[in-house]
């Protein structure tokens, strides 16, 4: 038979050594007693502070990759970007520089292949204008 009339904290939850709550164990301070649950400094030591790479690693990291062949980071991120723009650059140009002509062709590509990606559907809408306009 219980002792208490008060139910056991949950598994996820731990009891405040002020007041007695039960709280979430993920809470920095006791949203009933505002005491903190943890020493200030143990945080800080859990996450390490973050250390920018000095200029010399960075020149020399980048050597390295040019060694290798590598292309620079940025580039990966941007190249299909810039890819597609200058491939969309190239339908407002045999658009006539209508955008909205543009666009059309773009939504119609999609249309027939839903899957596909933007890159795919301005590549798709080119050759379409280039096979029907020639």
């Amino acid at each position: 038979m219980p002792t208490s009339l008060t139910p056991p904290p949950k598994d996820d939850e731990i009891e405040c050594g002020n007041c007695g709550a039960y709280i979430y164990h993920d809470l920095v301070r006791c949203p009933n007693c505002s005491v903190y649950l943890i020493e200030p400094g143990e945080a800080e030591e859990e996450h390490p502070a973050f250390r920018p790479k000095s200029k010399l690693a960075l020149w020399v990291e980048s050597v390295m990759r040019k060694l290798r062949g590598e292309p620079h980071v940025a580039e990966e991120l941007f190249t299909g970007a810039l890819r597609e723009a200058a491939l969309f650059d190239d339908l407002l140009k045999k658009a006539g520089g209508d955008r909205s002509v543009a666009e059309r062709l773009i939504e119609y590509e999609k249309q027939l292949s839903p899957g596909a990606t933007r890159l795919v559907c301005i590549q798709n809408a080119i050759r379409r204008w280039e096979r029907e306009n020639s």
